[in-house]
């Protein structure tokens, strides 16, 4: 199993439409992509100082099933209209859960 974790600061342009908007459209993605096997995002609730903005977490059975996520063209979609407009910055990692 491997697990993706992608982080978000939003630039100081980013209003709460454009947030929400975010959050509409990567809801969207299960549903269009089979290969997630368990997807959560959220927005940072203010607990310490520094944090970033927005993180999205996905599981994958395997290595190609996060290929196929990443290059899907739902999720590319995602990333160019409503995510870049409004990201200040982007950190990723992906793991294996051992599983």
């Amino acid at each position: 199993m491997l697990r993706h974790v992608a982080m978000f600061r939003w630039s100081e342009s980013a209003g709460e439409t454009e947030r929400m908007a975010v959050e509409s459209r990567l809801a969207s993605l299960p549903s269009l992509i089979p290969e997630i096997a368990d997807y959560r995002f959220g927005h940072d609730i203010g607990l310490s100082p520094g944090n970033r903005d927005f993180v999205v977490v996905a599981d994958f059975a395997s290595v190609d099933d996060y290929l196929a996520y990443r290059d899907h063209p739902a999720h590319r979609a995602v990333i160019e209209d409503v995510i870049l407009p409004i990201v200040s910055e982007r950190g990723a990692i992906q793991f294996d859960l051992g599983t």
